[in-house]
Order: structure tokens, then C-alpha cells, then sequence
């Protein structure tokens, strides 16, 4: 049984992977972590990683990117494996993070969705196939009261179709459609942001006489919720180290 402290247990994505770690059997939430101490009647909840009194196996965070410091400091202090599910993250956040997997198992995924995980290899693929003659853009739409844009999932596959081009391309990011012509050598990535839009990502690759798309369409916050939830599980006993989605679906 997999005990796991959950950061940002009262936010929605807390409350969502709440419900879901009830229904099953080889894990279960011990304490969790917020600046929103309400109690939800489940487990107890702390406002600061320095009080937490309960052992636990594994940390999720799904949080915001300002309690990231905390979530490490702690996991570092416990020697306690992470998940880190938290998007918006800066390029400072991230070298920490990969700074503290040399001390403690990191799972760390721009998007916890097992189906994006696999568009994403799609899109390296497809990128090595046909990325020096067709024109490359990722289209990428989420609610409106997301914080970051473009995506932490358009970057991350952005990042996957650069690993199967033979040049290093540049990103160039619009808010909006409207653009002057691209230059050869770039991937266009827009960011859609309205309504209550869970999360859609389409890689396009336009050609001369054909248009070739990946996509990806979200249809809940569960399957964000049950990826992190396995990633806990699956880290729980691992090593120090970085590791994803790919290394959680080879193992399954």
C-alpha cells in the first residue's frame, strides 16, 4: 500500500485524484499539503511542509508553481520520492528539479495523460519522416483560467518533434492565429484559451497537397489524476533519478 502526501489537496486537481485514490486499493492519500487548511474530513491537511508528522511513500504535487520549493525541500529532508504533476513551472523550477533527483526519485511529466505520452513519440516519429519538407505547427487550447500558455504539454511536444528533426528549429509562440509568414526553420505553437476546455493538443504537419495531424482531446481532469496516482505507485520504490511517463509505460 503506497501512502501518499498530496500538495494542493484542496484545489481541483486535489479534489479529483481525493476521489479516485478512494476507489482503489494499492495506495491511499495519508496527508496532504495547502495553503487552504479545510479540513475535508479524509485525511489531515498541513500548511506547511515543515509540520507534517505522517510518513508517507510518495508526493504528488499538483499544486502552483510557488510551492515547488516547499515540495522539494520536503522530499529532499524525508528522502521521499515526488511526483511533480505542477504546471507553469520557470527554467529555474526545473533545473531544481533535476538538481534533486540526483538525491531522490523525480517523476516529472509536462502532462500526466498516458495518450499524450504516446503522440508525443507519434509526433518524434512523423517529425523524422516528413519535418524537413512539410511546415510544423501545434495548436493547443485549454479553459480559460489557465495560468500558463503556451502549454507545458505543447512545449513538451514542441521538444518531441525537435528530437526528430536534423536541424534545431526555433519556437515561435502567438497567442493568436494571425502572424506573418514563418520562416522555414520554426514550429509555431498557439495556445487557445476559453471556456471550460479540459485540454485539446493537435501537432499539424502541412505539406505541399496534404496535411498529416496528430492529436490529443481531453475529455476529463481524471485521466491527468490517474496518471499522477500511478506515477506515485510506480515511483514509490524506485532509485534516485528523473523519470517520466515513458519509463512508467515500459514498465507496465
Amino acid at each position: 500500500m503506497t501512502k501518499i502526501l498530496l500538495s494542493g489537496c484542496n484545489g481541483t486537481m486535489g479534489k479529483v485524484i481525493t476521489n479516485l485514490v478512494a476507489e482503489r486499493n494499492d495506495c491511499e492519500i495519508v496527508a496532504g499539503l495547502d495553503v487552504n487548511t479545510t479540513p475535508n474530513g479524509i485525511y489531515p491537511i498541513f500548511g506547511n511542509a515543515d509540520d507534517i508528522d505522517v510518513k508517507c511513500d510518495a508526493i504528488i504535487d499538483f499544486s502552483h508553481p510557488s510551492a515547488l520549493s516547499g515540495v522539494l525541500k520536503y522530499a529532499l529532508k524525508t528522502q521521499t520520492p515526488a511526483v511533480i504533476s505542477t504546471t507553469g513551472l520557470s527554467e529555474e523550477q526545473i533545473n531544481s528539479i533535476h538538481l534533486a533527483s540526483s538525491q531522490v526519485p523525480i517523476f516529472f511529466s509536462a502532462n500526466m495523460s498516458i495518450g499524450v505520452s504516446l503522440i508525443s513519440e507519434l509526433a518524434k516519429k512523423a517529425a523524422s519522416v516528413l519535418g524537413n519538407s512539410f511546415d510544423i505547427e501545434i495548436v493547443e487550447a485549454h479553459h480559460n483560467k489557465k495560468i500558463d500558455a503556451p502549454s507545458g504539454t505543447a512545449l513538451m511536444l514542441a521538444n518531441a518533434v525537435s528530437e526528430g528533426l536534423d536541424y534545431t528549429p526555433n519556437y515561435e509562440y502567438n497567442r493568436h492565429s494571425k502572424r506573418e509568414k514563418r520562416t522555414k526553420n520554426e514550429i509555431g505553437i498557439h495556445a487557445i484559451r476559453g471556456g471550460t476546455i479540459v485540454g485539446e493538443h493537435e501537432i499539424i504537419f502541412a505539406g505541399n497537397d496534404e496535411i498529416i495531424t496528430i492529436s490529443h482531446s481531453a475529455r476529463s481532469k481524471s485521466i491527468f489524476a490517474v496518471g499522477s496516482i500511478n506515477a506515485a505507485v510506480f515511483i514509490s520504490n524506485k532509485t534516485p533519478g528523473m523519470y517520466s511517463m515513458k519509463e512508467l509505460v515500459a514498465e507496465c
